[in-house]
């Protein structure tokens, strides 16, 4: 079964001076550059999702597609894009990773390709409600792309309202896998993390 992967490159990096906080300098390579080393060998195929003027990725010599629903609808938008590229280019899944999150499993798509419907989200164990979802890094069936569009043209934008809505299966990773870089605070301790 022939999978590919979209990382979403999300927001700007605001709180941290602007600019795409996946550009941001971990060591001696950017959180982008990170998360493409790290999904690549587990795909077939890599695919970076991101607005405004793309050829500001040029540089990473990967496809580019751009959210075909306006208005910046969130991740959800994001997988789409990426699903609408699958598709065109014979992919039947989907590996959805962020551009912020650098430690992310080494075989998150083994793992994930374990379940076979239709969406499969990863999940960080939470002692109160046993599982917390971390709904970026999940594999989808790209065959579901005219259903997630319906869904968000309709306005749909929480990822959970539509993957429950597919039957979605949740597995469980180790709690520091998705430490995602959201302020200098949290790269400085990514910084240490790499030492």
């Amino acid at each position: 079964m022939s999978q590919c992967a979209v990382i979403l490159a999300g927001g700007q990096a605001n709180r941290m001076g602007g600019g795409d906080k996946g550009r941001l300098m971990l060591g001696d390579q950017s959180l982008i550059q990170r998360v493409i080393e790290r999904i690549t060998p587990q795909v077939d195929a890599v695919v970076l999702n991101a607005n405004g003027d793309l050829s500001r990725f040029d540089d990473l010599d990967l496809p580019v597609v751009a959210d075909s629903i306006e208005g910046f609808p969130g991740p959800l938008a994001g997988v789409l894009a990426g699903m609408d590229w699958a598709a065109e280019q014979g992919h039947e899944w989907l590996i959805s990773v962020a551009a912020d999150t650098p430690f992310f499993p080494r075989d998150l798509a083994a793992k994930l390709a374990e379940h076979d419907t239709p969406v499969v989200l990863a999940a960080t164990p939470d002692p109160e409600r046993g599982r917390l979802p971390q709904p970026t890094f999940g594999r989808w069936r790209v065959a579901l792309r005219d259903d997630l569009r319906a869904a968000l043209n309709e306005g749909v934008r929480k990822i959970r309202q539509w993957t429950q809505a597919q039957g979605e299966t949740l597995v469980v990773f180790d709690e520091g896998d998705f430490f995602n870089i959201n302020t200098p605070d949290d790269l400085a301790w990514a910084e240490q993390h790499l030492k």
